[in-house]
């Protein structure tokens, strides 16, 4: 399900594998979620963008890979590799097919009997409007999390006046795209909130910048609900991924030279339009952040399980994410933004033959990299064909976050890590890693840090 960056390598994995995948796409072409944000530039080179299955199929209709060190935006991802890599599995890929549900062949996630003998029904929604349904053996959930953003409310649910329509109208979930027109004119010589510490904050922060050296009155008020900013700004000249750490310094320039406006500690409560037209956040503390025109809120996002919701899923009751994955990437006690190699096993649950793959299987936690969807695919196509031996190892190097440290760490004003800047566990050289045990790679990450 989807056919984005990971369910289009999980395609090509199980091709080599002699199995037939079918690749069920909403949209009505592959890419699309990558696409909506295609003004973004990625902090990874192609060479970490580019799945090696999927570099072996594309190679071998004549396909020019992209130079590899450049930092593509999302457009050329979807336009230089994933689309011509959708064309290449022909007509295994099935657009304007929209999934509705998931279960065992006759049988609701109650019913014990005959269970692990019957195949998967996908139910699915044509464009047209027809149902219909799909019977598989197995089933691959790679579709995302993009169109689940936070909301703004520190509880987790929308703040108070949050999805009210005079306010909705100037709330947005993506980095604005400056190059356009319509951007310009919403967040040109106007205040914007941007609410949020991850990586999508400080995108959107430096492009409001860059906006205020061309139209005179643009302002940003960068809102955290973190007690410093420490190491928001990620890793800077000691980031393994120099894009990203580049952003970082630009956003910490920007904040000196006055464009941005830092607030912290806030946990927004409400959102509440003012008597001139401007908006304003109410933090629980009694706090305000007053005279804004746009709140741009960037909290993260999180999945959708409902179509699985027949199926018997083992997932963490606070991330989301599978059971056997959570401990490795939960940010309230994992202090490196990198992962421990996993796959197939870690991702396994209760119900055989299904596995939620790619930023999905992170639930709500924000450590994905292409890389790491790239390994999970490789290693449950390896399981579905039946090679546990290759399921049960990955071969994987990450680069440094940037960020040694997780939300949980964070809440404090006076956590001493919230200064760190710089990664702490990447391995200095690749590593072939036996899954479900520890490693005594140098550098290697355990399930609660490094």
């Amino acid at each position: 399900m989807g056919a984005g960056p990971i369910g289009l390598a999980a395609a090509v994995h199980l091709l080599e594998r002699g199995l037939e995948p079918i690749v069920l796409e909403r949209g009505d072409r592959a890419g699309v979620s990558v696409a909506s944000w295609g003004h973004v530039r990625l902090f990874s080179r192609w060479s970490e963008l580019i799945d090696p299955a999927a570099r072996r199929l594309l190679s071998s209709r004549g396909w020019v890979e992209p130079e590899a060190n450049h930092y593509p935006t999302g457009a050329e991802w979807a336009d230089e590799y994933l689309r011509p890599l959708a064309d290449a599995l022909g007509d295994r890929v099935h657009y304007e097919t929209t999934v509705t549900g998931v279960a065992r062949q006759g049988r609701d996630r109650v019913v014990d009997s005959g269970r692990e003998e019957q195949p998967f029904t996908v139910h699915v929604r044509h464009a047209d409007g027809r149902a219909g349904r799909v019977t598989a053996a197995a089933v691959v959930d790679a579709s995302g999390t993009w169109t689940r953003p936070n909301p703004l409310g520190s509880d987790g649910y929308p703040a108070d006046g949050e999805r009210e329509p005079d306010v909705a109208a100037h709330v947005s979930y993506r980095v604005p795209d400056v190059g356009t027109a319509d951007d310009v004119a919403r967040f040109g010589g106007r205040r914007t909130a941007v609410v949020g510490s991850g990586h999508s904050a400080l995108a959107a922060l430096v492009a409001l910048a860059t906006l205020a050296e061309k139209v005179a009155g643009t302002k940003a008020v960068w809102v955290l609900r973190r007690g410093v900013v420490g190491s928001a700004y990620g890793g800077g000249d000691a980031d393994q991924l120099p894009a990203r750490g580049a952003l970082g310094l630009r956003a910490r320039d920007a904040v000196a030279a006055g464009h941005i406006e830092v607030v912290t500690g806030f946990r927004t409560l409400a959102v509440e339009p003012v008597a001139d037209g401007t908006l304003a956040l109410v933090g629980e503390d009694g706090r305000r952040v007053d005279g804004l025109d746009e709140v741009v809120g960037l909290t993260g996002f999180r999945p959708d399980h409902s179509i699985m919701s027949e199926l018997r899923l083992r997932l963490d009751d606070r991330l989301e994410a599978p059971v056997g994955l959570a401990p490795l990437i939960d940010p309230n006690v994992h202090s490196c933004g990198t992962v421990y190699p996993h796959g197939a096993g870690e991702l396994a649950h209760d119900e055989q033959g299904v596995f939620v793959v790619g930023m999905k299987a992170y639930g709500r936690a924000p450590t994905f990299l292409a890389l790491t969807g790239y390994e999970q695919v490789r290693s449950v196509a390896a399981a579905l064909a039946g090679d546990h031996e290759a399921a049960s190892r990955v071969e994987l190097t990450l680069p440094e976050t940037g960020v040694c440290g997780g939300a949980g760490l964070f809440d404090a004003p006076d956590a001493t890590k919230a200064e760190a800047v710089g990664g702490c566990c990447a391995p200095a050289a690749p590593q072939l890693v036996q899954i479900g045990a520890p490693s005594d790679s140098v550098g290697a990450c355990g399930t609660t840090g490094c």
